[in-house]
């Protein structure tokens, strides 16, 4: 039996994969095609933390966690013949699919780019559903990381998944409507949407599950040697506001929130996404269902991101300032979201880092990347940075 996880290379892919290889017997082949590598050289940046070839990466995994169960393959995923091929020369029990173009403003710089997000993104789901369906493989579990955007913020709490519509006195539960902000978020509403119906159709089994904003630098595998560590990216397109924040706070800048920043934003440490992810990947019962899982383990206010970070500086012997600036984008400042996850945390067993930790460990990840950090300053100086994840 064996274990597809597609974007292996990626920021929270790779992570997931050593969790789930360390847990199982079975196989664990990991996909990818290096775009992400490449997004963010296209807009003159890098991540902070070095990043091993993935060579490198399996011969660490083997040596300091002794994995010998995990496999590589490069292909592309919108290649619906590479697809056919990988499913049926590997016939997965389970797909964790978390390959993706993740940048809502990446998607949001030009027509080109939107294009390319929606069609890399949306084409490769319909692809591995699809070629599940036709390989006879629809008993394979699929989990896919879409994303909380999807909900959009609306005032009020938001469900775990579906809603309740009334209408001349009846009621009937529905999916929650796509209220998507980018480009981006949109492809993962339309993910949700063909996943839906792929269940409906084929039977396929599915765990969409809505990631929040992640942050971190380590899960307990990746901290086990050099060549193990995952990509950190801090800048405009790539870098979540946690992470341009500290790389703010690291380089001496100010940290830059717009307006108030008091609208609450939902996020998960990097540590919980990975258990999440493992445990839906490993778990012994039947999966004959669809599932939505809001993976959150709690909504913060920009400014608290802010203060908090200002505040675990102190213990790095850096004096942080954070300013607020005139709000470019009309939006609700106030906006405290709320949103269900009871369904995530039983996943997780209440497992949860807490955001004060997680700071403490981007400062001190970035801290030692000074240099690379400082080199790509113009990535996030005022009037680039955003607070808009």
């Amino acid at each position: 039996m064996s274990i597809l996880v597609t974007g292996g290379d990626g920021y929270l892919g790779w992570p997931t994969a050593l969790r789930i290889a360390s847990r199982t017997d079975d196989r664990v082949v990991l996909v990818d095609n290096f775009a992400r590598r490449e997004w963010v050289e296209s807009v003159g940046s890098t991540t902070a933390v070095p990043i091993a070839d993935i060579d490198a990466r399996l011969e660490a995994a083997e040596e300091a966690l002794g994995l010998e169960n995990l496999s590589f393959v490069e292909g592309d995923l919108t290649d619906r013949a590479f697809v056919d091929q990988l499913l049926s020369v590997h016939e997965p029990e389970t797909i964790v699919h978390t390959a993706a173009q993740p940048s809502a403003p990446y998607s949001q710089i030009n027509g080109e780019r939107a294009n390319y997000t929606q069609h890399n993104n949306m084409q490769a789901t319909r692809n591995l559903l699809w070629g599940l369906h036709e390989a006879g493989l629809s008993d394979t579990h699929f989990i896919e990381t879409t994303t909380t955007g999807v909900y959009g913020a609306p005032r009020f709490p938001i469900p775990e998944g579906g809603a309740t519509m009334e209408n001349q006195g009846e009621r009937d539960d529905v999916p929650f409507p796509a209220m998507a902000g980018s480009w981006y978020h949109l492809t993962k509403s339309h993910d949700a949407a063909n996943m839906r119906l792929a269940h409906k159709q084929f039977d396929i089994p599915i765990s969409d599950v809505r990631t929040a904003i992640t942050y971190g630098t380590e899960t307990k595998e990746t901290a086990a040697h050099p060549d193990l560590a995952t990509r950190f990216d801090f800048d405009y397109y790539f870098g979540v506001v946690t992470h341009r924040f500290c790389a703010q706070a690291v380089a001496g800048y100010p940290m830059t929130v717009y307006g108030k920043g008091e609208q609450r934003k939902p996020f998960i440490a990097l540590e919980d996404a990975a258990e999440g992810l493992a445990r839906l990947a490993l778990e012994e019962t039947n999966h004959d269902g669809l599932a939505v899982y809001n993976q959150v383990t709690r909504a913060i206010s920009i400014v608290e991101i802010a203060e908090t970070i200002a505040s675990v500086a102190h213990e790095f012997d850096l004096d942080v300032d954070v300013e607020h600036f005139e709000n470019p984008r009309e939006e609700d400042e106030t906006h405290k979201m709320e949103i269900e996850h009871d369904r995530y945390a039983d996943l997780i067993d209440g497992q949860s880092t807490t955001f004060e930790d997680g700071v403490r460990q981007i400062l001190g990840t970035l801290v030692d990347h000074e240099r690379t950090v400082t080199s790509h300053e113009d990535r996030f100086l005022p009037g680039v940075l955003t607070s808009d994840d």
